[in-house]
């Protein structure tokens, strides 16, 4: 296989994989309760959701890694950008998913009802967190990948426009919550974030099946790279 097969390959993976955490706006409907800091049953919910997110957190470092090394040969600075960008959302991950194992934490060792604010306020934390790392930056790195597919021609333009659009759509929803036209857990919010998802779930798709287009990387790269590339 070849390194730039293998390069398009992990990136397909691992946007694919990215997608673990959807479960987890099903897990975490028990942290968001205003008394679940006193309440009882189990908290594997969100422990497990955690766990999906930072699987998730991960997989959003290696997609741009895994996509630098050829990204770089049509922009560098852009895609260090990407990679800087998508570092960052993985930075916001892990803080909203520290903030919810804190509650869990403070349930655990029965905080009780003098806990109340200060567990709120974590989840309030969690969900501002969310909308800036999972909402505003997946629509930034969009906008710049997109971008670089589009000018780079690796995939279809089409595919890349979806990016291009995805992006500024997304961010004017997250402009809507902020201005409180909408509210961040309303269903009419999460159409904003349809064209992302389907750009980044079909990019995943399409690099593992075809991979980078040929003719683009012919057109890329010199002579002395696209042998160092196809080498087994």
């Amino acid at each position: 296989m070849s390194s730039m097969r293998k390069h398009a390959l992990a990136a397909g993976v691992l946007y694919l994989l990215t997608f673990v955490s959807i479960p987890t706006l099903a897990l975490y409907s028990s942290v968001h309760q205003p008394n679940y800091i006193i309440g009882t049953g189990p908290d594997s919910s969100v422990i497990i959701g955690g766990i999906l997110e930072i699987i998730m957190a991960l997989a959003c470092i290696g997609t741009a890694v895994a996509l630098y090394p050829v990204l770089k040969k049509q922009n560098e600075g852009v895609a260090l950008g990407l990679v800087g960008s998508r570092v960052l959302e993985a930075g916001t991950i892990f803080a909203g998913v520290m903030f919810l194992l804190t509650v869990v934490t403070m349930r655990q060792n029965a905080a009780g009802a003098d806990a109340l604010v200060i567990s709120r306020t974590l989840v309030t934390m969690y969900d501002r967190m969310f909308l800036i790392g999972q909402s505003f930056l997946p629509a930034v790195n969009d906008i710049l990948l997109g971008f670089l597919l589009y000018q780079s021609r690796l995939v279809p333009r089409s595919l890349s426009l979806i990016g291009l659009i995805g992006g500024p759509v997304l961010l004017t929803g997250d402009i809507f919550v902020l201005s409180g036209l909408m509210g961040q857990h309303d269903s009419l919010t999460g159409l904003f974030a349809v064209p992302v998802a389907v750009f980044e779930f079909s990019l995943g798709i399409y690099l593992i099946v075809k991979g980078f287009k040929l003719k683009a990387t012919e057109n890329e790269y010199t002579s002395d790279e696209i042998i160092q590339f196809g080498r087994d």
